[in-house]
């Protein structure tokens, strides 16, 4: 299997963070991002977070304060800052805003080997807990993916958001 092929492909992916079980895609396949939202029925309003597939992507595309990549990436963090061009990745976050992750976990190596940004949500049904096993993922959502990266139990607690600096537990 080629994982980075897969993903050029479009690859709908159940995968680890280092927080809880994600699911995701190119974020940069309009398709499979529309497939992604259809899988967890959800509408177009509620912006994805990716995971980005470098600093240098995330100051090529964001406006990011000094120190801030630095202070919380890699780690359990997603970091709200403001898109460059607000109709970047339209299909992922709606507004002038992205949810940027960088996990500190092995996935994130394939991520960056791939080189393209990758939708990261929650793989769950909005309102139902977060997976930290694979066994708590709704067959149905389990049956939609092309492939699934387990890794055991994870440590079960959402990335912490952090927007104008501050922190906001979730």
């Amino acid at each position: 299997m080629d994982f980075v092929e897969d993903i050029k492909n479009g690859a709908i992916v159940i995968h680890p963070t280092d927080t809880i079980y994600g699911l995701g895609c190119d974020a940069t396949n309009v398709d499979s991002v529309k497939l992604i939202r259809e899988i967890l029925k959800q509408n177009n309003e509620k912006p994805f977070s990716v995971i980005a597939p470098s600093v240098e992507w995330i100051k090529e595309n964001c406006i990011v304060d000094d120190g801030l990549i630095e202070k919380y990436l890699p780690g359990p963090y997603t970091l709200i800052i403001k898109k460059k061009d607000p109709s970047f990745m339209i299909d992922v976050s709606p507004n002038d805003s992205l949810g940027i992750r960088i996990p500190d976990a092995e996935f994130t190596k394939l991520v960056e080997k791939a080189g393209v940004p990758f939708i990261t949500t929650s793989v769950n049904y909005q309102g139902e807990p977060f997976a930290i096993n694979i066994s708590e993922i709704p067959k149905e959502i389990l049956d939609r993916a092309d492939i699934v990266l387990g890794v055991g139990k994870l440590d079960g607690r959402p990335s912490t958001l952090v927007k104008d600096g501050k922190e906001i537990k979730r």
